[in-house]
């Protein structure tokens, strides 16, 4: 499933196209994906001027001038595919069905934006004006915002007899992370993912906080990871994958110079953990 890295890499490759447009036309292509779409998806859309396009945790916003917000969640196989007339369409990938073609809508530029998603585990909703959406309600701090402060992780980790991978993956205490980045990050934190998360010093969550900024980052700037289904909404790939540290990399040495460890999986909450027994404490 996407995380917020490959979400945020879609919602930038959207931006450009959608925001401060009007959507000229809608089609609802299914009554549902994961859940019923909503009955009046095409009547909100059409004539509605996207005002701004933003990411909380691992959906995309689309806010609508007086008419509320587009709630969207790319499940495990969802995807945006982008047409632009004005500047020659994208290149579809021969593997992106048409059939999967689910949710489209064109802008008064003459933009097709496509919501495909061969599985159909997405999500398309509607949030009325001054609402928040129930799965928005409850969610922890962005980590790449001024609110995910050592303090504020030290505070939320206190006496949490929790693994400290599982407490990472808690969205009530930080949106958007997932498998990936946790392991990366706590590789680089040197933090051992079945310690308790209570147990992780002052000192070692500030340094924790970093690392989930850094890895995140660089994530963003690579376009994401595509280890199976993501694509950036210009149809290219991602490329972090090819600097992973630890996840996937199960058997490999070590990377940390002069460690002579090897990169060990164990399974936690029904997902894989990657991690160094000598580097991680």
């Amino acid at each position: 499933m996407p995380e917020l890295p490959e979400v945020e890499t879609v919602r930038r490759g959207l931006e450009p196209h959608l925001e401060g447009r009007v959507i000229a036309r809608a089609e609802a292509r299914r009554p549902d994906l994961r859940w019923p779409l909503p009955p009046d998806l095409v009547q909100v859309l059409t004539g509605a001027r996207v005002v701004a396009l933003r990411r909380r945790s691992k959906y995309i916003l689309a806010e609508l001038e007086h008419r509320g917000s587009l709630l969207l969640h790319l499940g495990m196989s969802g995807r945006m595919l982008i047409e632009d007339e004005s500047q020659g369409a994208f290149h579809r990938d021969p593997a992106i069905l048409p059939r999967h073609d689910h949710v489209v809508f064109w802008t008064d530029r003459g933009t097709r934006i496509t919501f495909n998603d061969a599985r159909r585990f997405g999500m398309v909703d509607l949030v009325a004006p001054g609402a928040t959406h129930p799965l928005l309600a409850h969610l922890g701090p962005e980590p790449l915002s001024d609110a995910f402060t050592p303090e504020a992780l030290a505070a939320a980790l206190a006496g949490r007899r929790m693994p400290i991978k599982a407490a990472l993956l808690d969205q009530r205490i930080v949106a958007g992370l997932g498998n990936i980045y946790v392991s990366e990050a706590l590789y680089r934190a040197g933090i051992d993912p079945r310690r308790l998360a209570g147990t992780v010093s002052a000192p070692e969550t500030a340094a924790l906080v970093g690392h989930i900024r850094a890895v995140l980052e660089e994530a963003i700037a690579a376009g994401g990871s595509s280890l199976r289904d993501h694509r950036q909404a210009t149809g290219e790939l991602g490329y972090f994958q090819h600097s992973f540290r630890v996840y996937g990399r199960e058997g490999a040495p070590c990377p940390a110079p002069g460690c002579a460890g090897v990169v060990q999986r164990i399974v936690q909450s029904g997902r894989s953990s990657f991690f160094c027994p000598l580097c991680q404490q």
